[in-house]
């Protein structure tokens, strides 16, 4: 019998049933004759060098990777050394974009320029703060919140006050600005409108009636692009927050009941300051949303080829929550480059490691009930189908399983390896695991030393009655 693993089931005190979404593992939906699909180990993230600070956001601007780490901006070589080029204040997440000449930051709430040569700040008093900011037809284009703000085209240091533009289908104060398809897109807080660039001697861009969108987005960081789509974390006016995508003029609900549930164990506040980037990788196309203790990761890609929504989850350290350790992903060198958001480590993603720098991490999945009709079963085995042999000398290749018969409650961990490096004909399987009287959920984990992908599970049952 085969049991599905590319989600699970769990139950709560409210009495509901619950997905569980694999932790640390990535869906991959391809049938290689043992299954449809497969989860594979996460990238691991392997470290490339260390800089002045904490890193703050990263860009590929002409073939050079740059970062802001600490107070600092630094150009990485592609051995992973660091240069600073200048003086980035403040430690908040910053906003890069670029023109045909000069990188523009968004840091502190203010503009700042390099040219490469030096570091300077845009002083002109009616730029206003800084939330975000883009680049669009020759314009640095931000946002103070209130007003839509463009740069003069003959100096990018200058603002003309009459050349405000505003988003004013609702009061709402604008959270970010995205350019797709060259044109502007003002999320607001629960509304978004879409501006083009009609010129003009007061401000360029003018709203595209009927491509107005109920739906805004909960913070300066909560929305990406990703192909020709922005997903956010939002919601309408009066409504609980909700991940969406939008496009052509529409908006549709991607988030799950699930996603919702740990959505809403968040404040307000605290889903303001997330941040959403996205990764185009191998057939995959990621959203990834960084969480106080948690990653949430979205698959567009795999949830079109699944028919069904696919998320996972990822995490750093050896508990089941713990911050993911990846922050900022930058294509440049020929790697995905990402940096450490509690340490002043900068790394890359590894598929040859599960380990976050060296450090082990956990991970785990759980089934769908298993149940039959009321009548029960006996266990006698249990196998993953697995790839083994993977690991690395000297790592922890224990593989664990335990049961819930209630979906809150769990047995004691039953072990097993996956089989030491190079052993790659290892069977990994439990046998005499119990019996149900109605339904069981079983769940599977271990750490990051067994690097094993799981093509699928197999169980020998045998009825109780019939």
């Amino acid at each position: 019998m085969q049991i599905p693993i590319l989600n699970g089931i769990y139950t709560d005190q409210k009495s509901d049933f619950r997905t569980s979404y694999p932790r640390n593992y990535v869906p991959v939906p391809k049938e290689q004759g043992i299954s449809k699909g497969y989860l594979r180990p996460a990238s691991g993230l392997t470290k490339f060098g260390e800089g002045p600070g904490i890193d703050r956001g990263g860009i590929n601007w002409n073939g050079i990777y740059y970062r802001v780490m600490g107070t600092s901006l630094v150009s990485i070589s592609a051995t992973g050394v660091p240069k600073i080029l200048g003086d980035i204040p403040g430690i908040d997440q910053v906003v890069f974009s670029y023109s045909f000449d000069r990188l523009a930051i968004v840091a502190n709430k203010k503009l700042f320029y390099y040219d490469g040569s030096e570091v300077t700040q845009v002083t002109d008093t009616d730029l206003g703060k800084v939330l975000d900011m883009t680049w669009v037809d020759g314009y640095f284009m931000t946002t103070d919140g209130e007003f839509l703000v463009v740069t003069e085209l003959n100096d990018p240091y200058a603002v003309n006050p009459l050349k405000y533009g505003s988003s004013e289908i609702d009061p709402d104060p604008i959270q970010r600005i995205l350019k797709l398809r060259n044109e502007i897109h003002a999320l607001n807080r629960y509304t978004t409108e879409v501006f083009n660039n009609v010129g003009g001697d007061f401000f360029p861009f003018q709203r595209v009636d009927g491509a107005q969108i109920m739906k805004g987005c909960i913070g300066n960081r909560a929305a990406t692009i990703i192909g020709d789509v922005i997903v956010f974390v939002g919601s309408g006016r009066n409504e609980p927050p909700a991940v969406y995508i939008m496009q052509a003029g529409s908006s549709a609900k991607i988030s799950t009941r699930e996603i919702d549930e740990i959505l809403l164990t968040y404040s307000e506040k605290s889903l303001s300051t997330i941040l959403m980037e996205s990764r185009i990788d191998r057939g995959h196309q990621f959203v990834y949303i960084h969480l106080p203790d948690r990653t949430l990761v979205y698959d567009l890609a795999s949830t079109q080829e699944l028919d069904e929504p696919c998320w996972f989850v990822l995490t750093s350290g050896l508990g089941e929550t713990g911050i993911y350790r990846a922050r900022n992903y930058v294509y440049c060198y020929d790697k995905w480059l990402c940096a450490d958001p509690i340490t002043k480590n900068h790394g890359y993603l590894d598929d040859k490691v599960s380990t976050h720098y060296g450090e082990p991490i956990s991970w785990d999945f759980s089934t769908q009930i298993v149940y039959n009709n009321s009548k029960g079963a006996i266990f006698h085995s249990l196998e993953l189908v697995v790839l083994p042999g993977r690991s690395v000398v000297g790592a922890d290749t224990t593989v664990w399983t335990q049961f819930s018969l209630d979906g809150m409650s769990w047995s004691q961990r039953f072990d097993t390896s996956s089989g030491k490096i190079g052993s790659r004909d290892s069977r990994v399987a439990w046998f005499q695991q119990g019996f149900m009287e109605n339904w069981r959920i079983q769940k599977f984990g271990g750490t990051s030393g067994s690097h094993m992908s799981v093509a699928r599970l197999e169980a020998e049952l045998e009825p109780l009655s019939v």
